[in-house]
């Protein structure tokens, strides 16, 4: 599914309207969608009171289709104009036929009336201000939401509702004014806009839901926007196959290179999530001195001891071991929990660089993307199909730029260094986004704090490793790994709450999350 700018979206309205679907359908289709969202928000619309906050623009018709579905099921449905609306107004028209009282704000100067309906709503949808604001929200506009934001210390708040974007919203660029409402749920309508996946913005959002409202697909200006959200249904088209007649050699072998004396955890979560996805044999090389550690929690896993330095890391040496060796896997994973030295840059660079390219796929992350930035336009010697997971400290470190920049544009970071480095890049983080060489960035639903502890990226890494043992090209392993780990994250968090959890718990949920996607 793409996500759009204000111009691409409209774009794409002008563009239906010429394949024979009128704005008013779109119109009609967005408002019954939002009213939809709405009784299922209420458990219900009979007897409830909803206030619907209309201002002058599309925006606010859309909202006045919303009331007007929600009054014909049984809300009494109460439209406060926030701005004058225009002259002859039939959605206005329409929607005091089915009942619903209307107050203007130039008749309440105090905003009384407003607080009055404000306090025994049991919903307030937020259909003020649409794509096509730019301005600091001011004058009566901005002491209307004032008066949302204030219904927040209420014992008794109401569920607040937007209308495509909370008023206050940059839809391109996520920047908020100080007054832009927290709201229960967004309907973006049509496409999701790039906003509503861009902190701040993203904080405001609440749950993101997106309405079909009848664009009709394959229209030619869609095909040219480079940015989609990550669904079920895409990832679920992309999951591994598991015919009936199927063995362990059917499902790939990875190779986890992985720990340190300082960091035998990383090497157990990668390696337990690979098998944990699905990996039909996952080997784990590691030092000598974890090893005993390793094999005593990894009872599935295969295990070759390397050589190792004075430090606790796996020596250097070790890549002259294993590359000859890498055509028997069917993946390669490097990095989780190396530890950082020139010894680490020196074993990067003569296990996963230079010529004869590798004959598997490699995911190259944590201390293994630390040692890559002390290597010389490392780049130019990676010629085997790669994704790398960094952080934004670690593209940080990656790029020269500092973790602030990285963070403000998080999207373009992605596709100029994914481009740079010919390999698929995932860039971690809320709303985590997957860059492949060609252009496109993929951007993930999911923005949980419960996954902000140790070990979850490790976690990450051993996903997409597995999916790339199963035959999984990067970017497609790269997208379904992210997925998985963020829905696996969700089911983890609705458990145990969003402070506390453990990468642990999260690869124990990676085969539910599978299984839930097929379904």
């Amino acid at each position: 599914m793409k996500i759009v700018t204000a111009a691409e979206m409209t774009a794409l309205e002008q563009s239906a309207e010429r394949h024979g679907v009128s704005t008013d359908t779109l119109m009609e289709n967005a408002g019954l969608a939002v009213a939809e969202v709405s009784r299922d928000l209420m458990g219900g619309a009979a007897g409830k009171r909803v206030l619907v906050l209309v201002g002058p623009g599309n925006n606010g018709a859309d909202g006045l289709v919303t009331g007007r579905h929600l009054a014909r099921w049984g809300a009494a449905v109460a439209a406060y104009v926030v701005r004058g609306r225009p002259t002859p107004d039939p959605k206005m028209e329409l929607a005091l036929n089915y009942g619903l009282t209307v107050a203007d704000a130039n008749d309440d100067s105090n905003l009384t009336t407003l607080d009055r309906l404000m306090a025994r709503s049991d919903l307030v949808v937020d259909a003020i201000l649409g794509t096509g604001r730019s301005r600091p929200l001011a004058g009566v506009v901005g002491d209307v939401i004032d008066r949302v934001n204030n219904t927040a210390q209420d014992s008794r708040r109401p569920s607040i509702i937007a209308m495509d974007l909370p008023t206050g919203l940059n839809c391109d660029t996520g920047e908020v004014d100080p007054a832009c409402p927290r709201v229960h749920v967004t309907v973006a309508l049509g496409r999701p806009k790039v906003g509503l996946l861009t902190f701040p913005g993203a904080e405001r959002v609440g749950r993101l839901e997106v309405a079909d409202i009848g664009l009709p697909s394959g229209l030619p200006e869609e095909r040219d926007i480079s940015l989609e959200l990550l669904t079920p249904g895409s990832v679920q088209e992309g999951l591994p196959q598991r015919p009936a007649n199927s063995h362990k050699g059917t499902f790939g072998h990875a190779l986890v290179v992985a720990g340190s004396r300082n960091y035998v955890g990383a090497a157990f979560l990668a390696s337990q999530a690979s098998v944990r996805t699905g990996a039909g044999l996952t080997t784990l090389a590691s030092a000598r001195n974890i090893y005993p550690i390793a094999a005593g929690k990894l009872t599935e896993v295969i295990h070759l001891p390397v050589p190792e330095d004075g430090m606790g890391m796996i020596h250097a040496e070790a890549a002259r071991l294993l590359r000859p060796n890498l055509g028997r896997y069917s993946a390669l994973l490097v990095g989780c929990g190396l530890g950082w030295s020139p010894g680490t840059e020196s074993l990067l660079e003569g296990l996963v660089l230079g010529d004869p390219p590798l004959p598997v796929p490699v995911v190259i992350d944590a201390d293994g993307l630390n040692s890559l930035s002390g290597i010389d336009s490392w780049w130019s010697k990676l010629h085997s199909p790669a994704v790398l997971t960094p952080h934004p400290g670690e593209m940080a470190t990656l790029t020269g730029m500092s973790t602030a920049e990285v963070q403000r544009d998080r999207v373009g970071i992605a596709r100029e260094w994914s481009n740079r480095w010919n390999a698929t890049v995932v860039l971690k983080g809320a709303h985590t986004a997957i860059a492949d060489p060609g252009g496109l960035v993929r951007v993930a639903p999911f923005a949980n704090s419960g996954m902000a502890s140790a070990g979850t990226g490790d976690v990450l890494s051993g996903i997409i490793t597995g999916l790339l043992a199963q035959g999984l090209d990067t970017t497609d392993a790269a997208c379904c790994g992210v997925f998985l780990h963020g829905l696996a994250g969700n089911t983890v968090t609705r458990a145990l709450g969003n402070a506390g959890s453990l990468a642990s718990d999260l690869v124990e949920q990676i085969p539910d999350a599978i299984h839930r996607l097929k379904q």
